[in-house]
């Protein structure tokens, strides 16, 4: 049974004639009469009394047009709200986030700065690398983007001025973490030795981190003896094997807090082995909307 089927009927048993019910409908008369033969063959009964001049409605017909205005008036009311909820999602800013920060600062951040109902995250983005980011930005995939930024990307030259806009949203650092041994001490300690390099997992060289480590560790007096043992895009995939005591890792600040006071992470080294971060907000310099622009001056202002 078919929803205009239910509307036929319901013409039908307002004008009591077959042409004006199937004019009505925009079907000419043999197709329109089909339809009301097919919805009694549906119902198992006769629903229209065609003895009698004009038509009228059998007792189950009458019956049948109660359910008829019940279910269009649902119909009808549940395809205005699905419009409206379409509308809304549609008017809502598309932002990119890389998986790390959209676990542990996007939605901290988004409430904090008074614009989380008016953000919709792109899941995609879970699954983009580095300088795809900037890619999705130019390619209308999403308005805006939330991700780390640190002056030694290979290809950060590409955020100029010109192009795109940006706001430095926090500070960020990574923090070098192991296991702890029996004693509470770290398991795989930096700088390490060339007898003894200390097991790494790394990150991809495709992304934003593995850069800013590598400069990092390049401008220390003292150099660290390293063994990749591994590559990750993702920093819960590198916290995961650095929890199960493959070796140490780099990990944004915030992602070690809880681990580091409860005792499943601790440092690796000290301070000169942090490596300072910003997360930034960028967008493109020609936004697309008006709403775009209201949201980044809010954001701008929260922050200034």
């Amino acid at each position: 049974m078919e929803v205009r089927w239910l509307e036929d009927f319901m013409a039908l048993a307002r004008t009591r004639h077959f042409s004006r019910a199937a004019e009505q409908q925009h079907v000419s008369q043999p197709t329109f009469s089909r339809r009301i033969k097919l919805l009694e063959e549906s119902m198992g009964t006769t629903l229209i009394n065609r003895q009698t001049l004009p038509l009228s409605l059998t007792p189950a017909g009458e019956v049948f047009l109660e359910l008829c205005e019940r279910i269009t008036r649902d119909v009808r009311d549940t395809r205005e709200r699905i419009a409206a909820l379409e509308a809304e999602a549609s008017a809502r800013i598309s932002v990119g986030s890389t998986q790390g920060l959209f676990s542990h600062f996007y939605q901290g951040w988004a409430r904090e700065a008074g614009i989380a109902e008016r953000l919709q995250l792109n899941l995609k983005a879970t699954s983009w690398v580095g300088e795809q980011f900037l890619d999705a930005l130019e390619n209308g995939e999403c308005d805006l983007v939330l991700c780390y930024w640190h002056p030694d990307l290979p290809w950060g030259d590409r955020l100029s001025r010109d192009r795109f806009d940006w706001l430095v949203v926090a500070p960020e650092a990574l923090v070098p973490v192991s296991v702890a041994d029996e004693r509470g001490e770290p398991r795989f300690r930096l700088p390490g030795t060339d007898e003894q390099p200390v097991p790494l997992i790394a990150y991809h060289n495709r992304g934003f981190l593995q850069s800013a480590i590598e400069a990092h560790m390049a401008r220390q007096a003292s150099s660290a003896n390293l063994l990749p043992l591994n590559e990750n895009t993702q920093s819960a995939s590198i916290k995961a094997l650095v929890k199960q005591g493959f070796g140490m890792g780099w990990l944004p600040q915030r992602m070690t807090e809880k681990s580091e006071h409860f005792g499943s992470l601790v440092r690796a080294g000290d301070e000169r082995w942090d490596v300072p971060l910003e997360i930034r907000l960028i967008r493109l310099r020609d936004v697309r909307s008006d709403d775009l622009l209201t949201l980044w001056n809010q954001v701008e202002r929260h922050h200034a």
